[in-house]
């Protein structure tokens, strides 16, 4: 008890405190002076998952297409890359803009397919404009193969991802949407209630102004943010980590990094921590679940991915 206790009063001596990262590649960056505060691995190149979909929704919106236009899904808009369950059911109807929420919220995979299907030219010219887009924002590791996430081909680094975040934040509609803990949409007439896969978003302590989770087993635990800490706006990107907690401990640890000047380290001393925030951030598919009336339970939810 005595080593512990000094480990942990050592961990927290400011000059004294290392940011220990689970996720394989981070980067945290001053937003206003662009100073690098946290660096790990942001160089290289590995898959994305549904970060993936801030850049699908930024060339969607850049095609200035009728947010209230109806749209269908169809049987082109399920996975057959990974066979993957869940998100909206073939033949859904949703605006343009409903379906935009439920990819950014939700991380709906079938709404992001079908938003790029229903690109002016369809998803050929779709995949122009992102080609476009990446060369716009001079992102010099990132590929984008199609619009979910779910191609292990959809790569970029950690350097990469800060400036997609700072290009998203210019985007009124993705920082809206993507702020909110959560939010109710209309799919085929009904209203349903959709949750932030990001489970820190409207959580005490955290001002968050822009967000993306990411999962898929080639990419591991992923999450970009845009947020307010310590009188500063930062933006924080975490890649690669293995287990369900890691993104949630490393973004933890960066937050009161930042608003102390010192680390708690991740060890036998965070198990008690680890308990209280492994479900923080949530699958990057969130339950989409018809709203219940007040004083009932929640309908059962549709199935996650």
């Amino acid at each position: 008890m005595t080593c512990f206790v000094f480990a942990l009063t050592f961990a927290c001596i400011p000059g004294r405190a290392e940011v220990r990262l689970a996720s394989a590649r981070a980067i945290v960056v001053d937003e206003a002076t662009g100073e690098v505060l946290l660096r790990k691995d942001v160089m290289t190149a590995a898959p994305i998952a549904s970060l993936t979909k801030l850049m699908t929704a930024m060339v969607v919106l850049d095609a200035g297409q009728d947010t209230n236009e109806e749209l269908r899904i169809e049987a082109a808009d399920v996975d057959h890359l990974k066979h993957t369950r869940g998100g909206l059911p073939v033949g859904a109807v949703a605006s343009r803009g409903a379906l935009l929420e439920l990819a950014l919220i939700a991380s709906d995979n079938r709404a992001a397919s079908a938003l790029a299907r229903h690109y002016p030219g369809g998803i050929d010219m779709f995949r122009i404009a992102v080609v476009r887009k990446i060369r716009r924002l001079r992102l010099e590791s990132t590929l984008i193969d199609e619009p979910t996430g779910l191609s292990p081909h959809n790569q970029s680094s950690a350097e990469d991802m800060v400036k997609v975040l700072r290009a998203a934040a210019t985007y009124p509609e993705i920082a809206q949407i993507t702020s909110k803990r959560d939010h109710a949409v209309l799919v085929s007439g009904q209203r349903r209630t959709v949750r932030n896969t990001n489970g820190f978003v409207g959580a005490p302590g955290w001002q968050i102004l822009l967000s993306k989770t990411g999962y898929t087993n080639e990419a591991g635990r992923c999450l970009s943010m845009r947020l307010q800490a310590a009188g500063r706006t930062v933006i924080v990107v975490l890649m690669g980590a293995v287990r369900p907690s890691g993104r949630a401990v490393d973004a933890t640890n960066i937050l009161r990094w930042l608003s102390r000047g010192a680390h708690v380290a991740t060890s036998t001393a965070d198990k008690a921590q680890r308990v209280l925030i492994s479900h923080a951030v949530q699958d990057d598919v969130a339950p989409l679940a018809v709203e219940a009336p007040a004083n009932e339970s929640p309908a059962p939810a549709l199935t996650g991915e």
